[in-house]
């Protein structure tokens, strides 16, 4: 399939083939996506949690509005922010670009500043929204992979964040739970597997300026 093709076979699975589970190649995939994504300022505020575990995620699903997604996905891929973010994470990028690509602190200092000071001037909640708005640009991204690896999935935003963050001991790691994506295969059975996607027409939802 083409890659219109592919987004037009995914839909959110409401139903996971509970008995097939994604190959190790597959998740790679997905983290490796997950890592590509593309950032404000390249600056990655955002980390991926997989969960496999069977008895981890079914502790989960009465704080997920008891979708049966949570436990019956191949995987449960938490996309996370940072609970306490700071200009030392511009060190940090600006450490890891002086690595990777060994350029000069007279060419990148100028930028290091500016970054600085526009982390320094948001309030924490600035940033937590600032943050979470990168989780979502993750979130995009892994769709759109899923389709195209034809691997399934169903993006959530109904769940507790702060039992999640409980559950699976984010605290200690500084992140809180943001959006969740259950990933696998869908199930035979499912009743939107064979229903047909429901979007607006092009011209509807394309404004083209000529």
């Amino acid at each position: 399939m083409n890659s219109i093709e592919s987004l037009q076979w995914r839909y959110a699975v409401k139903k996971f083939d509970n008995n097939k589970t994604l190959t190790k190649e597959q998740i790679d995939t997905l983290k490796n996506a997950f890592n590509l994504t593309a950032t404000s300022y390249g600056l990655q505020p955002i980390k991926l949690v997989v969960v496999k575990n069977k008895s981890i995620r079914e502790k989960l699903v009465p704080h997920s509005w008891n979708q049966p997604q949570v436990l019956d996905a191949s995987h449960l891929l938490i996309i996370c922010i940072q609970k306490e973010y700071t200009s030392e994470e511009v060190t940090k990028y600006f450490n890891l670009v002086k690595q990777v690509r060994n350029t000069s602190d007279e060419i990148t200092n100028p930028f290091k500043d500016f970054l600085t000071a526009e982390i320094d001037k948001k309030t924490p909640e600035e940033l937590l929204i600032w943050n979470k708005n990168q989780a979502y640009l993750a979130l995009g991204n892994l769709l759109t992979v899923c389709a195209l690896e034809q691997i399934d999935s169903c993006p959530m935003e109904g769940f507790k964040p702060e039992k999640y963050d409980e559950i699976l001991g984010l605290d200690k790691h500084n992140l809180t739970s943001t959006l969740v994506l259950p990933v696998g295969f869908r199930a035979d059975d499912c009743f939107m597997k064979d229903l047909k996607k429901v979007r607006k027409k092009l011209e509807d939802s394309i404004l083209e300026i000529d």
